[in-house]
């Protein structure tokens, strides 16, 4: 397992690295994530807080905008200034930080770095989605093993 893993913005000025293997990948189809992405799903890693850091130059507030979800006041979400791209999403009741699979650092292929590591293993939430999914994942109502499997 190689590690760190990294991912950035569209244009590059924000970045991060993770320093241990997602506790949740997973394709997420909530009504969260689809009105917050305009897309019906997204691949989602959540890893514990404490293997996330920042890799661009601070200060952050100079790279990054904010957005708190009045729903969910726990989770609050970064966008790059300069590209609009969503970086991340911290949940201050798992200690988590949420990053999206579509950001994460390729090869001159265009394939994805470190997939083995990174790759969804189900979808979640699938009760909302817009889109059937014909793949081999399980599909769950919620969390992976916390909730019913479709």
């Amino acid at each position: 397992m190689v590690l760190p893993i990294v991912g950035s913005c569209f244009c590059g000025s924000a970045s991060w690295a993770i320093f241990s293997p997602p506790v949740i990948s997973a394709y997420c189809h909530c009504t969260n994530c689809q009105r917050l992405t305009a897309c019906p799903f997204v691949h989602t890693m959540h890893v514990q807080a404490v293997d996330f850091t920042w890799k661009h130059a601070e200060p952050h507030a100079d790279k990054l905008d904010t957005y708190t979800n009045y729903l969910k006041p726990h989770k609050t979400r970064f966008r790059c200034k300069k590209c609009g791209a969503c970086l991340a999403s911290t949940n201050t009741l798992t200690q988590r930080i949420s990053i999206w699979g579509a950001l994460l650092e390729r090869d001159e292929n265009g394939n994805v770095l470190h997939w083995d590591i990174a790759k969804p293993t189900s979808h979640i939430f699938y009760d909302t989605r817009m889109l059937d999914v014909k793949d081999e994942l399980p599909k769950w109502e919620g969390y992976e093993n916390n909730s019913t499997r479709m």
